[in-house]
């Protein structure tokens, strides 16, 4: 089912612009100003079903957020046509603030002051939940996200971990349809990295939430989204599966081979002919097509030499995105 449906979606600014420097430039434009037209986002399409995790990413400046800013109806695209679960979100923000949530990894949505669960009772109020549904709603939080150890607390005094944590809960709350997270591990250590990523595959699986995942670290892309797209000069460059862009982008890998003996030049002169490889001692390097498996190459060495480490090292998402920029 079709949750976001984005058609030719365009947004343009105009800047003030004066072609004098310094102070007296400055002044000029209160008088006699000329204007520069600005495509933020030129002409993009897309649509994203209900359940998927989507990783929308793309350099400073891509269109990123003014994208979002019209998916959650804080803009007004210039042209084109936006529906967020049927919904116009700058023709009925209030209806669409009621369907969406959000996580933003540098911002809270929290009262600083209050303690957590003083917090969600105030977002209760706003989100109008009964009080059925609520209580059994801050049980499934409590027990999921382990909010029982700091629920009491100020919201000042939580460590980043646990303020995303009570983020998530207050996010998902009111039952939204899809739920935007910008950069949800900024700031977090390798654990309380790993642990936000199970929270949020935890909860879409549970509440099959459309996820719109925006972040630089390239981990939480790999390891959360079934699609990726790219925007990038305001323009959508790609829209594909992290699987399709291994297979187009990813070009070899390297599989590392560490052997009892030296190795002779005579003995592997067959595959040196049709792979890229560097010897040292008892070390062989060899590059490989994505597409094809290494078991031919394993096979081989092992017939020749006794194997004591093999180690396959596969392009990274991040070297994948980085290529996919250029285009």
């Amino acid at each position: 089912m079709e949750v976001i449906s984005v058609k030719h979606l365009h947004k343009s600014f105009f800047l003030s612009i004066s072609k004098r420097s310094g102070f007296l430039g400055a002044l000029s434009t209160l008088f006699s100003r000329e204007r520069q037209e600005i495509h933020a986002v030129n002409d993009i399409s897309f649509s994203i079903n209900m359940g998927d995790i989507i990783g929308f990413i793309g350099p400073n400046g891509a269109g990123k957020s003014t994208t979002i800013k019209i998916l959650t109806g804080i803009l007004t695209p210039t042209s084109g046509e936006v529906e967020v679960c049927s919904i116009s979100p700058h023709k009925q923000r209030l209806k669409n603030a009621m369907n969406i949530g959000a996580v933003f990894g540098q911002r809270t949505q929290l009262w600083w002051d209050l303690p957590v669960i003083e917090s969600l009772n105030l977002l209760q109020r706003i989100y109008e939940i009964d009080d059925r549904t609520y209580q059994n709603k801050l049980k499934e939080f409590i027990d999921l996200l382990s909010l029982d150890e700091f629920i009491n607390r100020p919201v000042r005094q939580l460590s980043l971990g646990q303020r995303m944590r009570a983020d998530l809960a207050a996010a998902f709350l009111h039952s939204p349809k899809v739920v935007f997270l910008d950069e949800p591990t900024i700031g977090l250590d390798i654990t309380a990295k790993r642990k936000m990523r199970e929270f949020i595959k935890m909860l879409n699986s549970l509440y099959n939430t459309t996820i719109i995942l925006t972040t630089h670290d390239m981990q939480d892309i790999e390891e959360l989204s079934s699609r990726v797209m790219i925007i990038n000069h305001g323009k959508m460059i790609l829209d594909d599966t992290i699987s399709s862009l291994r297979q187009r982008y990813a070009g070899n890998r390297t599989v590392n081979f560490k052997l009892a003996e030296p190795v002779s030049s005579i003995d592997i002169e067959r595959f040196a002919a049709e792979y890229t490889m560097m010897i040292r001692d008892e070390m062989i390097s060899v590059q490989i097509p994505v597409n094809i498996s290494p078991a031919e190459v394993f096979a081989f060495i092992d017939s020749k030499y006794k194997i004591l480490d093999m180690q396959l090292i596969d392009t990274t998402v991040e070297d994948i995105i980085e290529k996919a920029y250029t285009l």
